[in-house]
């Protein structure tokens, strides 16, 4: 998947842009505060719905502008593809390969970039709700067809859930929770299912993963707790026993939406925090495994988003990094004040594009020499 043509408008302070990146390491690089992340933030927008730094309306359209607009182009096994998305923080259009888009998720599955970013550490080391993001991202991608595909059983389930708490804040009498508590277990056992096969699928992945990049903690291992105690009763029960509860406090406590997974490491003493660096690398760790197992299910790698790598990883890590994915035929894109110092050892030339008070410009073959 290479992105082969990218136009931006009104993105925070980037002035309007239309980039043709290169189907290798396209670096960006910068001054603070002068536009990269905020072109990463628009590649992203157009493959989540977000900003890895937020939602649309926290800032990323351009002030006094009424809405943004992101279009890409890109090329993958299947043939050539397109999708545009104009967003103002509360409505928004798409399209996609030239036809309007009801959903943003339909959208957003048609474009697959995974980001590394400063706050990637919170993967594993904040609340659920990004972890459910990230094996969701993974179905959404590869579980297309067949009766059971992901994304129908995730709405179907997502509707259930909203149903089921608009009549928990009503205060319901509990008998009239029984017909939503029978769609929502319905829906919640593919859902569930799924999840547990994915995780099973990325099991060897994270495993050889972490130890490669953080050896002293030893091999890593997911751990899905699926949002209620599976091992000790059915959904279905877990429901009647919370029903109390659940009306009392207007919401639905127990289910997939509650789902999550932890690392556990083998050399790792139990209960002791990662440290911010061991915390990156093992989010690195899984992502990383999460685009192998993309590629091993669509027969390519998606477009890989590194933001001010040189910050985040030390030099020998980078150039390990770096030379997986020149190895895996990604599409990369990296932003830095400076070059990355393992560039060279990943023996990979980039395009080089320099980012200045929101322009962005391509840099002429002998800037690109230098970088290498």
């Amino acid at each position: 998947m290479h992105l082969t043509r990218l136009t931006v408008s009104a993105v925070r302070n980037l002035e309007p842009l239309e980039l043709h990146p290169d189907p290798g390491l396209n670096l960006v690089l910068g001054g603070n505060g002068a536009g990269k992340t905020s072109l990463l933030e628009a590649i992203h927008l157009l493959a989540y719905g977000r900003s890895f730094r937020g939602r649309v309306r926290d800032g990323l359209v351009r002030t006094g502008a009424p809405a943004l607009e992101v279009f890409a182009e890109w090329e993958e096994p299947g043939g050539r593809r397109r999708a545009g998305l104009r967003h103002g923080g509360q409505a928004w259009t798409g399209r996609l390969d030239g036809e309007p888009v009801e959903q943003l998720g339909d959208l957003c599955a048609a474009l697959a970039a995974i980001t590394f970013e400063p706050g990637s550490h919170a993967l594993v080391t904040a609340g659920s709700e990004a972890r459910r993001r990230y094996l969701d991202w993974g179905l959404f991608h590869v579980e297309h067809d067949g009766d059971e595909a992901f994304r129908p059983v995730w709405r179907r389930y997502t509707r259930a859930l909203k149903q089921r708490n608009a009549l928990l804040k009503q205060r319901v009498a509990a008998d009239q929770l029984d017909a939503w508590d029978a769609e929502l277990v319905q829906a919640a056992e593919p859902l569930d299912r799924q999840r547990r096969a994915y995780v099973d699928r990325l099991q060897p992945l994270v495993q050889s993963l972490s130890a490669e990049l953080v050896p002293q903690l030893g091999e890593g291992r997911l751990a899905y707790r699926p949002g209620w105690r599976a091992d000790q009763l059915p959904l279905a029960d877990a429901l009647l026993l919370a029903r109390e509860r659940d009306l009392a406090t207007g919401f639905t406590s127990v289910g997939p939406h509650r789902a999550d997974w932890r690392i556990e490491h083998a050399l790792r003493p139990a209960g002791e925090a990662l440290s911010r660096g061991q915390a990156k690398l093992t989010a690195l760790a899984c992502l990383l495994a999460q685009a192998e197992d993309y590629a091993a299910r669509r027969g390519h790698w998606p477009v890989f988003l590194l933001d001010d790598l040189t910050a985040e990883l030390d030099r020998g890590h980078q150039g390990r990094l770096l030379a997986r994915l020149r190895a895996s035929g990604a599409q990369v894109f990296v932003t830095g004040t400076d070059v990355p110092a393992g560039l060279a050892a990943s023996g990979w030339t980039p395009a080089v594009f320099h980012v200045e008070h929101g322009r962005v410009r391509r840099a002429d073959a002998a800037d690109a020499s230098n970088a290498h």
